[in-house]
């Protein structure tokens, strides 16, 4: 073996962390939400319920918002899914849910929007597609109607590539220049290029006709994870447009799940991205309110926004025979959960708290003085004793059968004693 190969590879410092490595980007109002810049990152979702009824899907959008979504996006696509925009509106608000809209336009959202002007009005945003917004000599007058209706109502545009509709004349473009490289590109970094050349050719056009940069926001969305990665980083060093970030079609379930926290989590370390969605398909029967609670894990996670407790929990070895732990844990988060809706309006602060649920002496006593509050339930041959913790002090001893109703009193006295009060 050479003494290359022996050679570690060089330590490389790891990029500066979260929001103080962002960026400069334009502030984007989006209804009461503020995307870009020094704004927090912000949660997006979208309602797969046909946007004609009404109801569906006014009680979808409120599901999204109670989860955790602060913008969610809908499906505006026909005559009638336009004209009841206005009326979902008017009924989320009605039940004091204030979360702004954005409508999904593809193909007809020109005439649509031109149409169906209180439909333009009670959106506090509009996506378009460059790839279909229209086709041959359509696709430029349309977009330009899109991008003027939207000085007219005053409404911000996301400009949101996908690699399954890429505009086909600027990837035929981008194709012919390769071919007269002395070295051509392999085939999928021209496409990748394609991608951050029409958002940025897109956003450069949409100002030209009058659209402020302020009403901007980027998106150029892939479903491999390198290649997402690839695309934003460049899209970041060429722009300073707010940049929505999501790995399209990631799929179901824990597929799904750690593709988009793969991507994800590598972008937002690097300081890019403004605001994001998870998508993933939802299995059936499953809420569709998985997705925000992903991405906000996601972001939690990075340290970046805190949204909810976190429980730190054993995840159990041979030291560790009974499940009365796992048990424990997964009563925990259930409490938190519950409770979360009150104290959240009762407490500032509250969402940092930190739970420890641990299942034996190795790490239990330790991983729970690092929580807020934990506790270090015993082992295998173990003393039958769980002592409990609160701001790295012992605090308490708990035996007996009623340990986990005496620890989840201790978390509900801890919050109303070390939380401070609103208002």
């Amino acid at each position: 073996m050479s003494d290359a190969m022996l050679r570690p590879e060089p330590f490389v410092a790891p990029m500066p962390f979260g929001p103080a490595a962002r960026r400069p980007t334009h502030q984007v109002r989006v209804g009461r939400v503020t995307i870009g810049s020094s704004a927090p990152v912000v949660i997006q979702s979208m309602t797969n319920t046909d946007t004609a009824d009404v109801a569906a899907t006014a009680r979808q959008v409120a599901a999204l918002a109670h989860a955790g979504s602060e913008i969610v996006r809908v499906t505006v696509n026909s005559e009638a899914a336009a004209k009841a925009v206005p009326e979902i509106v008017d009924r989320l608000l009605a039940w004091g849910v204030d979360v702004p809209l954005v409508g999904d336009f593809h193909y007809n959202g020109h005439r649509l929007l031109r149409d169906t002007p209180a439909c333009a009005e009670a959106l506090a945003k509009w996506r378009v597609n460059p790839g279909n917004v229209g086709f041959g000599a359509k696709r430029d007058a349309q977009f330009a109607a899109i991008v003027e209706l939207a000085c007219r109502f005053d409404k911000p545009l996301r400009i949101g590539v996908n690699w399954g509709s890429l505009d086909q004349s600027v990837l035929a473009r981008l194709m012919d220049e390769n071919a007269r490289r002395s070295e051509p590109w392999p085939a999928d970094a021209v496409m990748r290029e394609a991608l951050v050349t029409s958002a940025l050719e897109s956003a450069a056009e949409a100002e030209r006709l009058g659209l402020a940069p302020d009403r901007i926001v980027l998106s150029a969305k892939v479903s491999s994870v390198q290649d997402l990665i690839a695309v934003y980083r460049a899209l970041a060093a060429r722009c300073r447009y707010p940049l929505h970030l999501g790995l399209t079609e990631a799929g179901m379930g824990s597929k799904g799940i750690v593709a988009s926290t793969a991507a994800l989590a590598v972008l937002l370390q690097e300081g890019i991205g403004d605001t994001i969605r998870v998508s993933l398909t939802p299995a059936p029967g499953e809420p569709r309110t998985q997705e925000v609670v992903v991405a906000q894990q996601i972001v939690q996670s990075l340290g970046l926004r805190a949204f909810a407790p976190t429980v730190t929990a054993c995840p159990g070895c041979g030291r560790t025979t009974s499940t009365f732990f796992q048990e424990l844990a997964q009563r925990t988060e259930a409490f938190l959960r519950e409770r979360m809706p009150e104290w959240r309006q009762q407490f500032d602060g509250v969402e940092q708290l930190s739970v420890a649920v641990m299942g034996c002496v190795v790490n239990g006593p330790g991983e729970s003085r690092h929580a807020h509050i934990g506790i270090s339930l015993p082992g295998t041959g173990e003393a039958p004793a769980a002592p409990v913790f609160m701001d790295g002090e012992k605090v308490a001893t708990l035996r007996g059968d009623r340990i986990a109703e005496e620890f989840l009193a201790l978390i509900e006295h801890y919050v109303t004693t070390r939380f401070v009060k609103k208002g």
